[in-house]
């Protein structure tokens, strides 16, 4: 899109602008409008289960509900509770907000289908989404208030605890793909198993079981039911969203189901082979118009699965409490991902390397 802009007569530096610029359109726009969605099928989702309708009435089948919801948030007043640090009370919303969209420049949607394709992606992905917390324990402490001091505290120890599972997880994946680049890591995973015909480091042995910890750990680090001791209302209220109205209380669910998306896209990335078919057949890379509209459509078709699983687990699986959360990540998640860091890298010392230095 730059090589566009200068040819139109633009100088370099004002054509990287523009085209930057209306990538972060061609992101941003749609991951709203997906977030107001993905919310009324989460409902649905929610409402199947436990045999209800879910909504209904709003639009054609339910489907302007979320759209009504957010109208009546942005015409609802905000109101600053009058001990609350006022400045850091405003900021904290639209920190957890801000930081859910600056993760999205090195997704790869597609062939060559991405804003920032950095070598750096998966490093990049780990420093921005763990910035998340900061919002949260901002808009506890500022609130001035008992219930969401707790939760930032709870939000700080859980985020920090799968954090260090996430991470040793994905060591296990660079390992495999001798890349930080998220685009070579999907490359990485064509042809990967049963000689030549599965895409998906998820078929090979050894990190399927990592691919288990990561999709639970996912669920932990955006605080998804059964993790969702950040938000417990029967304990907290509402966590940290306590003292909240309005477009900024609007601005936590933004950000949060952002990192849902995100985490869903992250699954089918690292591990599901991203834009790739399932399976390594010519007719099914380029069936749906061309070769980017195709991988466009299996990851939104990998992401929407892993969505309906969120979505499932919420509505199925009981909380935890808090030492059960903290037990699973610090004497299960995290030596099962060390052990398997481990093996990983024996693994391929003997096959790719040829056995150890003599």
């Amino acid at each position: 899109m730059t090589a566009t802009f200068q040819h139109w007569g633009a100088s370099y530096e004002w054509a990287w602008f523009w085209s930057m610029f209306i990538g972060i359109l061609v992101i941003a726009l749609p991951l709203l409008l997906a977030v107001a969605m993905i919310i009324y099928a989460e409902r649905k989702i929610w409402a199947a289960i436990a045999l209800r309708r879910g909504p209904n009435v709003v639009g054609p089948w339910g489907l302007l509900q979320s759209f009504a919801d957010g109208l009546k948030v942005f015409l609802k007043e905000t109101i600053i509770p009058t001990s609350a640090n006022k400045g850091l009370f405003l900021i904290a919303p639209i920190v957890t907000f801000t930081v859910a969209l600056i993760v999205w420049a090195v997704v790869p949607f597609a062939p060559g289908v991405v804003l920032a394709d950095v070598n750096v992606g998966l490093l990049y992905v780990l420093a921005a989404s763990s910035l998340g917390v900061y919002g949260v324990i901002v808009a506890g402490w500022a609130s001035n208030s008992k219930y969401p001091f707790f939760s930032a505290l709870r939000a700080a120890a859980q985020m920090v605890s799968y954090e260090v599972s996430i991470g040793f997880v994905l060591i296990s994946v660079v390992l495999y793909a001798n890349t930080f680049n998220l685009s070579a890591i999907v490359l990485a995973q064509q042809g990967h198993k049963l000689f030549g015909l599965l895409n998906g480091f998820v078929f090979n042995p050894l990190l399927f079981p990592m691919w288990l910890v990561f999709f639970i750990s996912s669920m932990a680090e955006t605080f998804r039911t059964p993790f969702d001791l950040v938000e417990a209302e029967s304990e907290l209220v509402a966590g940290h969203q306590t003292e909240y109205s309005s477009m900024s209380f609007a601005l936590f669910w933004l950000g949060e189901y952002a990192n849902v998306l995100l985490m869903c896209a992250l699954n089918a990335i690292v591990f599901w082979g991203g834009w790739l078919p399932p399976v390594n057949w010519a007719p099914l890379y380029g069936f749906f118009f061309t070769p980017e509209l195709t991988g466009l459509f299996w990851l939104f078709f990998k992401m929407s699965i892993f969505f309906f699983m969120f979505g499932w687990v919420k509505a199925t699986v009981p909380r935890y409490r808090y030492d059960q959360l903290m037990r699973l990540g610090w004497k299960i998640f995290l030596p099962l991902s060390l052990l398997f860091v481990v093996l990983v890298s024996g693994w391929l010392m003997l096959t790719r390397y040829g056995g150890p230095p003599a």
